[in-house]
């Protein structure tokens, strides 16, 4: 049962914005619901500003089996705006928790897209040290995907070849929603594929590492644009775009959009 089904069937709230569905439940709930299969995605608020100009980004969020409030800022202006109260379920939380699995001390179980090579071997080292069982071969690294919508037909023989029950997608966002819509189509064994972005770099080290109380506090976006900022103030200016688009369309897919 994948999560979208789960979800419906045990009334889990969640809540439309930007004509994207919201799971507004909790961090442990969510990932309960991830776990059981299909795609997972933990959109941020500067590629959510694309979703009336980039269909096939778009097309990813509207075909999630769950969606999380990753977004600080998503979460702080709904619910200055309409008075609501939705739950922020950080991807960086999801993945702690995820990790807490007992299927991922199995050798196999899980299988990671890496952004590189010198990421991969930083984020193996510290997964390996912190009881997950893997190998070299359960990761991929993830070549330079172009714009549009994103095909890897490698990558799908790796996971249809070794049949994981998790596949961790750990590339950019605005990328990996898209690259995981791809894989929920072509994946014959139904994993369950969780976009979590850069979340396993604030673990180990590969990017600024987050404290929790900063995670908790949404302060995780300042640590990383004092850590670097000519990438990442560039990034956070374009999520300024966001409250305009909230106060315009609501729960309402973004003009541009077809409905």
């Amino acid at each position: 049962m994948s999560a979208r089904s789960l979800l419906l069937k045990t009334g889990h709230r969640y809540t439309n914005i930007l004509g994207i569905r919201f799971f507004t439940g909790d961090a442990r709930s969510a990932v309960e619901l991830g776990s059981q299969g299909g795609l997972v995605l933990a959109p941020a608020a500067p590629a959510l500003c694309e979703l009336g100009r980039d269909h096939a980004y778009r097309q990813a969020l509207q075909q999630a089996d769950l969606v999380i409030t990753d977004s600080g800022l998503l979460v702080l202006l709904w619910n200055t705006m309409t008075r609501d109260q939705i739950e922020r379920v950080s991807g960086l939380k999801y993945l702690k928790l995820l990790l807490l699995r007992a299927e991922f001390q199995e050798p196999g179980a899980s299988f990671w897209v890496m952004p590189s090579v010198a990421a991969m071997k930083r984020n193996l080292s510290w997964l390996q040290k912190n009881g997950c069982r893997l190998r070299p071969e359960d990761c991929y690294v993830a070549p330079r995907y172009g714009a549009g919508p994103i095909s890897d037909e490698s990558l799908l023989k790796h996971i249809n070849d070794r049949r994981p029950r998790h596949v961790i997608v750990c590339v950019g966002g605005g990328i990996q929603e898209k690259l995981g819509l791809h894989l929920k189509r072509g994946c014959t064994s139904h994993p369950a594929i969780h976009c979590i972005g850069a979340a396993i770099g604030f673990l180990t080290g590969d990017q600024v590492r987050i404290p929790e109380w900063a995670d908790q506090k949404i302060l995780g976006w300042f640590f990383r644009c004092v850590s670097d900022p000519k990438r990442f103030v560039p990034r956070y200016v374009r999520a300024l775009e966001l409250p305009l688009m909230l106060w315009r369309y609501g729960s309402q897919t973004p003009a541009g959009a077809p409905l």
